[in-house]
């Protein structure tokens, strides 16, 4: 039987090999996540204002609005996806495990890849009609 000292475990080599990156992944993730909540919900407030549907769209083409929301629900993705994979563990066994993994990461990367198409084309469409 090895002993894993503080040091060692510190350093991510502990039984997972994996979980001070992860603690670090969670806390910069969770710190990022704080600091762009204001300017995302400031962009949705003012969309949310916004009378007509063409100038909520207009409003997404500039860069501010669309890199905001951009980031916003990437990371905020990224850290669902890490942060079920932990409570997945904790409370689920042998292929209830497995499922419940793969769905949540699913769910998470489909969550990212439609906000960024919907930006994208809403970026496309505005280019192509000027």
């Amino acid at each position: 039987m090895r002993y894993v000292t503080p040091r060692k475990a510190a350093i991510g080599m502990g039984a997972s090999h994996s979980g001070t990156a992860h603690h670090w992944w969670m806390t910069v993730s969770s710190v990022a996540l704080a600091l762009l909540t204001p300017s995302f919900l400031m962009v949705m407030g003012t969309a949310l204002q916004l009378p007509e549907r063409a100038e909520i769209l207009m409003y997404f083409t500039r860069p501010y609005p669309a890199i905001v929301v951009a980031l916003f629900m990437t990371l905020g993705m990224m850290h669902f996806i890490k942060g079920t994979r932990i409570m997945i563990d904790d409370y689920f066994e042998h292929t209830a495990r497995k499922v419940a993994i793969i769905l949540s990461t699913a769910f998470g990367w489909v969550v990212i890849a439609m906000t960024l198409f919907a930006l994208a084309r809403v970026q496309l469409a505005f280019a192509q009609a000027v």
